[in-house]
């Protein structure tokens, strides 16, 4: 399964009766019914670890080019219209300010890791917390209550899981919470953001700007309102689109499947 494709439904798995494994590219599985696919014998691999780092990277990458407003001046420079650079055509400061990590998994707390880099105060919310090791190597102060981290954060980055529990979990009342100042950068599941409430917020300037790596549908419609304001990037659903990391993301699918065949213990098996 790439990209969510094909789609494993029963009408599937009925036409499959010697189907043995699914293997699903990436950490995501919101896409796949565990149960109907338990109900069939067939077991489910993903690949959770080899698209951390990158994901990582590509949140912290949103949040410099949103900040530093990077499309913004790209489209400035290049255009045949510009004369001259405006002196007062300012960006926000990313060293120095608070962000708010809503989920700290693995791909979490790597961008925990190079925000501190950045020496960034670190706010996170999590199912767990992290122990005491974890947060004091990377700075981290937990924050039991997501309203807390809301109203705190300069940045507000989203690594969570989709799950019935944070489906839109950043909602209207969510994003009203947040520093008219501050940024949402997600990088995790477009519907753990209800997009209609956080197209309103841009154009009330709820809040300053947003940074998406992910929407829904992929691609939004191309009438889309997100697609048509100045205050928000959004790219392809590339967290992961590195040549090496989807390398071996295909290897790591091989390898499951190969075990899955071979009645063996599926590396990576989701349970």
């Amino acid at each position: 399964v790439w990209y969510h494709k094909p789609a494993i439904n029963e009408e599937l798995l009925q036409s499959l009766p010697n189907l043995k494994v699914v293997a699903s590219a990436g950490v995501g599985i919101d896409h796949l019914d565990l149960k109907l696919l338990s109900s069939y014998g067939v077991k489910v691999s993903n690949t959770p670890f080899v698209v951390s780092t990158d994901t990582a990277d590509m949140g912290m990458a949103l949040m410099l080019a949103s900040s530093r407003r990077l499309v913004e001046g790209h489209e400035m420079a290049v255009s045949p219209d510009t004369e001259y650079f405006p002196v007062d055509w300012l960006g926000v400061e990313v060293s120095g300010a608070t962000l708010g990590i809503l989920g700290m998994g693995k791909i979490g707390y790597k961008v925990a890791e190079r925000a501190k880099a950045f020496e960034m105060k670190i706010l996170y919310h999590n199912r767990n917390q992290r122990n005491k090791e974890e947060e004091s190597a990377v700075g981290a102060i937990y924050c039991k209550k997501i309203d807390d981290l809301l109203q705190q954060s300069d940045f507000v980055l989203l690594a969570a899981t989709l799950t019935p529990q944070t489906h839109k979990m950043i909602g209207k009342r969510e994003l009203e919470l947040m520093k008219p100042t501050a940024t949402l950068i997600n990088i995790s599941r477009g519907l753990i953001v209800d997009q209609d409430a956080l197209v309103e917020a841009l154009q009330n300037k709820v809040i300053k700007a947003a940074a998406l790596d992910v929407t829904y549908p992929e691609p939004l419609p191309r009438d889309h309102p997100l697609l048509k304001l100045k205050n928000v990037i959004i790219t392809p659903h590339i967290g992961s689109a590195t040549k090496k990391t989807r390398w071996v993301m295909m290897e790591e699918m091989a390898e499951s499947i190969e075990a899955g065949l071979a009645g063996l213990p599926i590396p990576r098996e989701v349970l």
